[in-house]
């Protein structure tokens, strides 16, 4: 996933000229190429066949010969011999930047400036000044930068997004979220090898720290259906600073993050990250009428449920001392033919770059590219440090709103 450290103010999607750059039709197949084959790749590379009619995988490249060579042979790919020949490849629009996240900024911006478009793994910079200069970099050469998570475009998401926007259960005023994921450090990880035989990276997650790891799954919902974060509180915290084997040097990132966030919509929400709770990926939004919920953020598919409130004694009694409530199942469109990666989660993770390469076709920004994604990458990286970004912290990107798939 790492890529050789030596590689070398909000702004608004509706001003990106998206002008048909690297040669892309109007329905033809996109081409792109994989940068980095580390332990996320082998997710990409397992769901790229879900969208194999609009999308042309040209090539794959790592800094690291041998992991190359293991997943070229491993999938059955043709690699480039540098990172050189990538850049210079003319079949190639879009290159998924899935390198260590240390590694975003100098990466993605080498590949803007040999004239490529980037979908980058979260986040998109490590420093929101680096991430700013990203965005208006693409902006200035006419191309489009985007940053995952993408699964506000899978059907739970629209699904839950559109019982907000119809008002299935009253105006929306509260929201839990939760990215809890248990104590990883004592759940056996060493054996955790992605399909094509890479370990999960221990020492780079912890370093990094699970809010920017995560925190984009909830935040990318949140601002979908209640428009940017106009102010965040947070508290960030390292409560186990000794995780045995692989704990970094000078270890400090914090392994827990709670954060208060008002929408421009009006909405509060309250948003924790951590590697020490129980696992917990629920989004329960509390509405006049009642709660919302998505029970697994991490799936696609995801149970959507509508839980009305109580209208009578004995229902309010079930509820309060049996834990027993009125639900209502919201129908999730599922496609039986959608593959998801083995070993992985249920997320179609080529799902923004099909997204993106739909926009480029068109002519038109991607949903999720440019002041969106420089949204949430500030927003996560104010509640992950508070100490730097101070708390409340007001953020300046405003992205427009984005449009349901």
């Amino acid at each position: 996933m790492n890529v050789a450290s030596n590689l070398s103010e909000s702004v608004s999607e509706a001003s990106v000229d998206v002008t048909a750059k690297a040669g892309t039709k109007v329905g033809a197949k996109t081409g792109i190429a994989f940068l980095g084959c580390g332990y996320v790749a082998d997710f990409y590379q397992q769901t790229y066949a879900n969208h194999k009619d609009s999308l042309t995988l040209h090539g794959i490249w790592d800094h690291d010969a041998a992991r190359l060579e293991k997943f070229a042979a491993f999938y059955k790919l043709e690699h480039y011999a540098s990172f050189e020949e990538m850049l210079a490849d003319p079949e190639v629009e879009i290159i998924v930047n899935l390198t260590n996240p240390h590694a975003h900024y100098a990466t993605s911006k080498r590949i803007l400036e040999a004239g490529k478009h980037v979908y980058s793994e979260k986040p998109l910079a490590m420093e929101i000044d680096q991430a700013r200069e990203l965005v208006a970099l693409a902006e200035e050469k006419g191309l489009q930068i985007v940053s995952a998570p993408s699964s506000v475009l899978g059907p739970a998401a629209q699904r839950l997004w559109q019982a907000v926007r119809e008002r299935e259960l009253g105006t929306p005023r509260l929201v839990y979220a939760e990215i809890d994921d248990g104590m990883i450090h004592k759940m056996g990880y060493a054996g955790w090898l992605s399909s094509s035989g890479t370990p999960w990276p221990a020492k780079d997650e912890f370093y990094t720290g699970c809010t920017l790891e995560h925190a984009g799954y909830m935040l990318t919902w949140l601002v979908a259906m209640f428009g940017p974060v106009t102010e965040v509180l947070s508290m960030a915290s390292l409560c186990i600073p000794d995780k045995g084997g692989d704990t970094p040097e000078d270890y400090t990132t914090a392994d827990f993050s709670c954060a208060l966030l008002r929408f421009e919509a009006g909405v509060t929400a309250r948003l924790t990250n951590s590697i020490i709770a129980p696992h917990d990926h629920r989004l329960r939004i509390f509405c006049d009428g009642g709660e919302l919920c998505a029970h697994e953020v991490w799936n696609f598919h995801t149970h959507v449920d509508a839980y009305p409130l109580p209208q009578n004694k004995i229902q309010r009694g079930m509820e309060k001392y049996l834990h027993m409530r009125s639900k209502r199942k919201l129908a999730v469109a599922k496609n039986p033919e959608t593959k998801f990666a083995e070993g992985g989660h249920p997320m179609d993770f080529v799902r923004g770059v099909a997204d993106m390469a739909a926009a480029l076709r068109a002519g038109r920004p991607a949903r999720l590219g440019g002041a969106f994604s420089l949204h949430i990458t500030e927003v996560t990286l104010a509640i992950q440090y508070p100490e730097i970004y101070g708390t409340p912290y007001v953020p300046q990107s405003r992205p427009a709103p984005i449009e349901p798939v």
